[in-house]
């Protein structure tokens, strides 16, 4: 619908303006006597010029411009609008002469202005079309441009998230997995329920998460769900706690931002030699969302291949084509804790 309305709009201004540039003269001359002979001049003083002042125009605009100018041929360009403007202005000042001579009565011949000043008036006037045409059109082309690298630009934009949701979405899986796994054995009713409650997380990340952003409502629920099936994999020593408010305001974010912080967590915050505390928290001030993940810092050993290492990665990347210029993503280890704040303007 856009574009229809743009392809129609450029054809109604010339249309427009051209009309404006007819009657001009006529609304100019009312109230003047011998209306019949002022009908009669201002056919032939404007409307015979305004003629091929269009036909300079619409020649370049439609046809030399692109063909020679934008191609480089700069000297042809100027060469052969030379030619046509000398061209008519012979022929406009032949033609005037012929229609004066004939329908109009003639003034004075002594009081008028040597001939060669109006063909330098005409000439120079007949420059004013061809400077237009290239202005506009090279305006048009700027515009044109400039559309087409924000458009190339927004491809590449949604390429490459969706690469980035792609990479996140089996690395999710691949851990809940791993959790799973680690019940079959010794709590196999656990493993059935965590196995349906994965397909609730499955179809979240396959169905939910397509559209450009979700209710934070929906997220929260996303990560409450998915807080609840680790738990079941670890003893009561690992103590994992989250505060997400219940009241939420009517607000969107992008999907997936905030489980990557949590499964951080839950990746190199549990330790199989001693207790953890791991909590997880997002509070909405105003315009302005803060998301808490907090455990205790418990680094991989070379040899443990549980995680890919995209995690924090992709999270930042993200947030870089999602919320640029308005979010901050930082994390530091304090006496033995690692803690990640993200804030976004929402």
């Amino acid at each position: 619908m856009e574009l229809n309305r743009k392809k129609y709009l450029f054809p109604v201004l010339h249309v427009l303006a051209w009309l404006i540039l007819f009657s001009m003269p006529y609304l100019l001359s009312q109230g003047q006597n011998q209306i019949s002979q002022v009908v009669t001049r201002t056919l032939i003083h404007t409307w015979v010029p305004l003629f091929f002042y269009a036909f300079i125009f619409y020649v370049n605009y439609l046809l030399l411009i692109n063909k020679f100018l934008f191609e480089k041929k700069t000297i042809l360009f100027f060469l052969i609008n030379l030619i046509l403007i000398g061209t008519f202005v012979w022929a406009n000042h032949e033609l005037k002469g012929y229609l004066t001579q004939s329908f109009v009565i003639t003034d004075n011949p002594e009081n008028k202005p040597p001939r060669k000043i109006f063909w330098y008036l005409d000439f120079f006037a007949s420059l004013v079309p061809l400077a237009f045409s290239i202005a506009l059109k090279t305006t048009e082309r700027w515009l044109k441009t400039e559309a087409e690298q924000k458009e190339a630009k927004n491809v590449k934009l949604q390429s490459e998230i969706q690469h980035l949701k792609y990479q996140l979405q089996p690395h999710f899986f691949f851990n809940a997995l791993n959790n799973i796994y680690s019940l079959v054995d010794y709590q196999p009713e656990t493993a059935k329920k965590t196995i349906h409650s994965l397909g609730k997380l499955m179809r979240y990340l396959l169905y939910d998460t397509e559209t450009e952003k979700v209710p934070l409502r929906k997220e929260i629920d996303f990560m409450t769900q998915y807080i609840e099936l680790m738990k079941l994999r670890y003893s009561d020593k690992i103590k994992i706690s989250h505060d997400f408010p219940n009241d939420l305001p009517n607000i969107e974010v992008v999907p997936l931002l905030f489980i990557t912080l949590v499964e951080n967590a839950f990746k190199h915050g549990v330790s199989a030699s001693k207790s953890s505390d791991l909590s997880f928290g997002l509070k909405v001030d105003g315009t302005k969302l803060t998301f808490t993940a907090s455990n205790p810092n418990t680094p991989k050993s070379t040899s443990d291949k549980s995680g890919s290492g995209i995690g924090l990665e992709n999270l930042e990347k993200r947030l870089q084509l999602l919320y640029p210029n308005k979010h901050h993503f930082d994390y530091k280890v304090i006496d033995g804790i690692f803690t990640a704040i993200l804030t976004l303007e929402i």
